[in-house]
């Protein structure tokens, strides 16, 4: 039996919806869900859905998102005992194991990109006897590659609905609001600053203090942020999600990360892209709004990438150093091609002979294959070839299925027997909308990572998921639908002409 990922709606007798419930049959008193009063619906119209009841497993989720990504036992240190992002983490994987077991189901989904993830894990570890210091390997394992796995076992399980992908998102996007209306606020009034005051730092630990890592993030999480503010939605959420934007942009400013900056330019063309397909007027806008806010960049931001094309305009020399880093992880790479050297022990192989000894590789492709060897490198490019396949998929799945006023419009109500769309037209508009924040979102981490060592932070991970989730989704709504089109019987023509009548 086919596991679905959403409830869905399939035409029954009469003209009339029926709720089909997990197993496809129709629901009961103790079903998950409740259904709404079935009627006729034309193609236009939106599907009778069910209100989701609470899943606490996906209520974890979300606050272990927001636990690992504000890190809030950094500003309250009494919290740090509670091991808060451990404890969300179980609670999550507890709910989850619960409810799919109590519902007949497998204790977890198992997709391609799940098996790549613990791939990659048992390749950090597999590698870890021969790496240069055993102990730093695990502990990379441990504090961060496991949190990886985590919010992927979660997600991979508990989104299951255009809902759900929306509000996950809408947690990546407050977080992240939140921390770079910190950094710039920083930033303005010259704390936290590294590099004679020209840079900011993040202001909390773990993925967000390193500068060019703060900037990274801001850009992979920013098209949200432009697509919930374009989206049409309440005035409040909108501006909202303006600010948020906004803050965004103004740490990756702050951060003055050069890689930051080409993610961003990257970043900014395949969302000026999209937008002038959907919404022209809202692409001339936004490119007025950043040519009025050109003046109020610091001298000092212009002058750094000014360096990416003229070194005589670096002042610390960290152009050249990165050159150097990215030649020396060349040589770990091919030193040690079938293991590495570790993960995340680059910076402490062979540091006698390093110009550039104690620093971070600078590039995520070169990171993994110095550290984890040939074999953790085609696994880590797999992933990312996932991610964007599952954006390309969404795009053309929807362009296939897209709902038309024009025809719901002329051919009425949907006769006897015809099948209920997939999703409705809201569903479909959001996923239009989010797949291509995603397209956004995935190439400006690809070009920003190129100039980061941030293989093992999970910023990725959660693009990845939210980049395949829409795609199964369709398809696991499509397939009951499709199963129901091929042993519904053909219609008559004489009925085909008396809807169009």
């Amino acid at each position: 039996m086919t596991e679905r990922l959403a409830f869905n709606v399939v035409a029954g007798q009469g003209g009339n919806q029926v709720v089909a419930g997990p197993t496809g049959t129709n629901p009961s008193p103790a079903s998950d869900q409740r259904p709404t009063t079935a009627r006729p619906t034309t193609n236009d119209q939106r599907p009778t859905t069910m209100r989701e009841r609470h899943d606490w497993a996906f209520t974890f989720t979300l606050l272990f998102t927001a636990v690992v990504f504000l890190r809030p036992q950094d500003i309250l240190p009494v919290l740090e005992p509670l091991h808060l992002a451990e404890f969300t983490a179980l609670g999550g994987l507890s709910a989850m194991a619960i409810g799919r077991l109590r519902r007949g189901q497998s204790i977890t989904r198992v997709t391609p990109e799940l098996i790549g993830i613990i791939v990659l894990g048992a390749i950090i570890l597999g590698t870890a006897p021969f790496s240069i210091w055993m102990g730093g390997v695990v502990q990379t394992f441990l504090e961060l590659y496991s949190k990886v796995i985590l919010i992927y076992l979660l997600a991979v399980n508990v989104l299951m609905s255009p809902r759900r992908v929306e509000r996950l998102t809408w947690v990546l996007m407050l977080t992240s609001g939140y921390i770079g209306f910190r950094a710039t606020f920083d930033y303005v009034r010259g704390v936290n600053l590294i590099a004679h005051g020209t840079r900011v730092m993040g202001s909390v630990g773990g993925i967000m203090q390193n500068p060019n890592d703060l900037a990274l993030n801001m850009v992979s999480v920013l098209p949200f942020a432009i697509f919930f503010a374009l989206r049409r939605d309440s005035v409040p959420k909108r501006l909202f999600a303006a600010f948020c934007a906004a803050c965004m942009v103004g740490a990756i400013v702050a951060t003055g990360s050069r890689g930051g900056f080409l993610g961003f330019v990257a970043m900014l063309m395949v969302t000026a892209i999209t937008t002038i397909r959907r919404q022209p007027g809202y692409a001339i806008a936004g490119a007025i709004t950043v040519m009025c806010a050109l003046p109020l960049v610091p001298q000092t931001y212009w002058n750094r990438l000014a360096s990416i094309t003229d070194e005589s305009k670096d002042e610390y020399g960290t152009a050249q150093a990165r050159r150097t880093l990215l030649r020396e992880s060349l040589d770990a790479y091919l030193q040690n091609p079938i293991t590495g050297v570790g993960a995340a022990q680059f910076k402490n192989w062979n540091p006698t002979t390093r110009e550039q000894a104690w620093h971070e590789s600078h590039d995520v492709w070169l990171q993994v294959a110095a550290e984890l060897g040939t074999g953790g490198l085609i696994v880590f490019i797999f992933l990312v070839g996932r991610g964007v396949l599952g954006v390309l998929r969404t795009r053309r799945l929807l362009a296939r299925i897209k709902p038309s006023r024009k025809r719901a419009r002329r051919d009425g109500p949907s006769p006897a027997g015809d099948e209920a769309p997939a999703v409705s037209r809201d569903e479909w508009v959001f996923l239009d909308a989010h797949s291509a924040a995603m397209a956004a979102a995935m190439v400006g981490w690809i070009v920003s990572a190129s100039f980061a060592s941030v293989a093992y932070n999970w910023t990725f991970y959660y693009l990845l998921a939210l980049a395949v989730a829409p795609y199964d989704i369709l398809r696991a709504r499509l397939r009951p639908a499709a199963a129901h089109a091929a042993h519904a019987p053909a219609r008559p023509a004489w009925r085909h002409e008396v809807a169009r009548a």
